[in-house]
């Protein structure tokens, strides 16, 4: 299962990016692709109609709930390395990917490396 980080989700958007051929090899190969629901938010926040479609098509493992599972995991962790605060997003994200079992498709992996200690794996 593959969990998108809401830019990685834009850019597989856009055809003949890296991030298109890694989704749609993914897709081919049979892995799921999922989007937490924060990141769908930010995604919302951007988008118009017709990417909101494309972007649905993508998502073959659908949206992944941010629920009380994702929502523990997420702070044990951003309590756990002390995160700053604009990170909160990422490490709901992080927090979502972690309770999936899932790899985490971004392109800020700086960002997500402190939740590797956490059980994120990066895809």
């Amino acid at each position: 299962m593959i969990c998108l980080d809401t830019n990685y989700l834009i850019r597989a958007l856009i055809p003949g990016t890296r991030d298109a051929a890694h989704v749609e090899a993914w897709i081919g190969a049979g892995e799921n692709i999922i989007l937490p629901t924060v990141a769908w938010y930010e995604f919302l926040c951007g988008c118009t109609k017709e990417e909101e479609h494309l972007a649905l098509a993508l998502l073959t493992g659908g949206l992944q709930p941010f629920g009380d599972a994702e929502a523990r995991v997420s702070a044990h962790s951003f309590r756990s390395i002390r995160t700053p605060r604009h990170l909160r997003v990422d490490a709901m994200i992080a927090g979502t990917a972690i309770a999936a079992d899932a790899l985490l498709a971004t392109n800020n992996r700086a960002d997500f490396r402190p939740f590797v200690a956490h059980g994120l794996r990066l895809a």
